[in-house]
């Protein structure tokens, strides 16, 4: 308890050393010196207790701080993003996606290197859509991914799995991934709603930048999830562009093929079949 509120360490150091500067002064100055000598002391105390950090909040205090400002519910909704959904299914995703490719081999477009990963997005405005074909006419939905059946919870086979979507570009050619929203975000928008959750739409792209960095963070460090995802935050200054998701999609799946390409050049005989 003590060290929570502050009362330990540094703070009972401090006080002890202010405690022996003001016997100091009144055992060695007379009366009438003691009072402008405080008012040097005084300073040269707080400056000390500043240093040492004893005047900064206490646990207690930033935890008051934090639940005020509403700062644990998006670090408290990235971690459980990543410990209940994103760290059980990412490792899980590449087998997913190459069993899709062989059962559709002849229907679907050869999926490039550089899209066999979860694209995740997250929109400023946390106002998402069920469907991302209602949003971009460019974007439709093909098919899900094999289901992942895990134990969890009590749950037998709890069932998780992903959607495929085909995104045309300018010249009409397609492009499948896996994609989806940060579903946390969904939960995020219903509290700014609520009166009793007590933020509204400021504090609400605060939290949703919050959730991004916590979670970006957290998968950084992870190595179950690394080279499994793509982080994609969605500005909410381009809505009135009919088809600005599809091309922040294809923006990144570009990104990340030329990425991959520098990484990993194709084969000499790759190259060959892919050039004719």
């Amino acid at each position: 308890m003590l060290p929570a509120c502050g009362l330990w360490g540094k703070t009972l150091l401090a006080a002890g050393l202010a405690g022996l500067f003001l016997y100091l002064t009144k055992q060695l100055l007379p009366p009438r010196d003691q009072c402008w000598e405080l008012l040097v002391l005084v300073p040269a105390v707080y400056a000390l207790l500043k240093s040492l950090g004893v005047m900064g909040p206490s646990e207690v205090e930033v935890s008051g701080i934090c639940e005020g400002r509403k700062m644990n519910v998006a670090h408290g909704l990235a971690w459980s993003f990543y410990l209940g959904y994103l760290q059980l299914v990412l490792p899980r995703l590449e087998n997913s996606i190459a069993a899709f490719c062989a059962a559709h081999h002849r229907s679907t477009p050869l999926w490039s290197r550089g899209s066999r990963k979860l694209l995740i997005l997250v929109p400023l405005s946390a106002n998402i859509s069920h469907k991302l074909e209602d949003e971009d006419d460019n974007i439709s939905f093909l098919e899900n991914l094999p289901n992942n059946e895990i134990d969890r919870a009590g749950v037998r086979g709890r069932v998780y799995k992903h959607s495929v979507y085909r995104v045309k570009d300018g010249q009409g050619a397609a492009h499948d991934c896996a994609v989806e929203y940060a579903t946390p975000l969904l939960t995020l928008y219903r509290m700014s709603q609520e009166r009793s959750a007590g933020f509204g739409e400021p504090e609400r792209r605060q939290q949703v930048l919050l959730f991004y960095r916590t979670l970006q963070d957290v998968l950084e460090q992870s190595l179950e999830c690394r080279n499994r995802y793509k982080l994609i935050l969605l500005s909410d200054e381009h809505e009135d562009d009919p088809h600005f998701l599809s091309k922040a999609i294809l923006r990144h799946l570009d990104q990340q093929e030329r990425e991959e390409f520098c990484l990993h050049p194709l084969p000499e005989q790759e190259t060959k079949h892919l050039w004719g």
